[in-house]
């Protein structure tokens, strides 16, 4: 399973992937997780299997998912990104994968 996540620079959602690693991993769960900057998504999100925006950049979701047509776009919530809620992202992201 490969995530995504862009925000602004990379450098927030940057924590939040260590958070989502280290579920992953406490789980047995084999995953790829990586932050980029919006401006990096395109050399970023090749074989990805959602892509994960920070709540700052998610006023464009609609433009990411016209770019990324056969790739799920979620905005993480505010709460679970303030937070670090790596657990519930990761499981978000889960779900959404899921049911592709």
């Amino acid at each position: 399973m490969k995530i995504t996540l862009a925000c602004a620079g990379g450098m927030s959602t940057g924590m939040l992937v260590k958070k989502m690693e280290e579920y992953a991993s406490s789980q047995g769960i084999e995953a790829d997780i990586s932050a980029c900057g919006l401006s990096e998504l395109e050399e970023r999100v090749t074989g990805s299997d959602i892509i994960l925006l920070g709540p700052q950049v998610g006023y464009q979701q609609d433009d990411v998912k016209k770019e990324y047509p056969d790739i799920p776009v979620l905005v993480i919530e505010m709460m679970d990104y303030g937070m670090m809620n790596g657990e519930k992202v990761f499981k978000k992201a889960q779900e959404v994968i899921a049911a592709k």
